[in-house]
C-alpha cells in the first residue's frame, strides 16, 4: 500500500513540475514579442581587421547598420576607448529598414603591436551596441620591408 501511494506523489509531482514549467513560458512570449518593437540596430559586421600597418599610419573603416526595428533609430553618441580612435556618424534618424553609418578613423601612432579598440554606440535601443577594430602595428620600416 505503501509503495502504491508513493508511486501517487511521484507521479503527481512530476505533472505539477510539468505544469509548472509550462505556464512561464506562455508569459515571457508576450514580453518577447513587445521587446522587437521599437528601434533595434544591426550591424553587417561588428569587428573589422585591417591586418598589419605601419606604426604612425592613419586608417579608417565604416561600419554599416540597418534599423530593423518599428520605430526610428537616432544614435546619441559614441564612444572610443583611446583619443586613438575618432567616431563618425549617422546624426539623423534611421528609418526602419533603412541603414546608417558609423565610421571609425583609427591613428597609430605611438602605438606598437595587437591592437584591439571598442567602439561604443549608445542609440535610443535602450542598450549600448559594440562594434570592434583590430589591427596589428609594426615599426614603420619592418611593415613596409614586409609588403613589398
Amino acid at each position: 500500500m505503501k509503495k502504491i501511494f508513493l508511486s501517487f506523489a511521484m507521479t503527481a509531482l512530476v505533472a505539477g513540475g510539468a505544469v509548472a514549467q509550462q505556464g512561464p513560458a506562455k508569459q515571457t512570449s508576450a514580453p518577447q514579442a513587445q521587446a522587437k518593437s521599437g528601434p533595434a540596430i544591426s550591424f553587417e559586421n561588428t569587428e573589422h581587421n585591417f591586418g598589419e600597418i605601419a606604426q604612425g599610419d592613419v586608417v579608417e573603416h565604416t561600419f554599416t547598420f540597418t534599423n530593423t526595428g518599428t520605430q526610428p533609430l537616432i544614435i546619441d553618441r559614441v564612444d572610443v576607448t583611446c583619443g586613438c580612435t575618432t567616431p563618425a556618424w549617422t546624426k539623423e534618424a534611421v528609418m526602419p529598414g533603412k541603414t546608417g553609418f558609423v565610421i571609425a578613423k583609427y591613428n597609430s601612432a605611438g602605438r606598437m603591436g595587437q591592437q584591439k579598440k571598442a567602439i561604443t554606440i549608445h542609440s535610443n535601443t535602450g542598450e549600448p551596441t559594440y562594434v570592434y577594430i583590430v589591427t596589428n602595428i609594426k615599426e614603420k620600416g619592418t611593415a613596409a620591408a614586409k609588403t613589398q
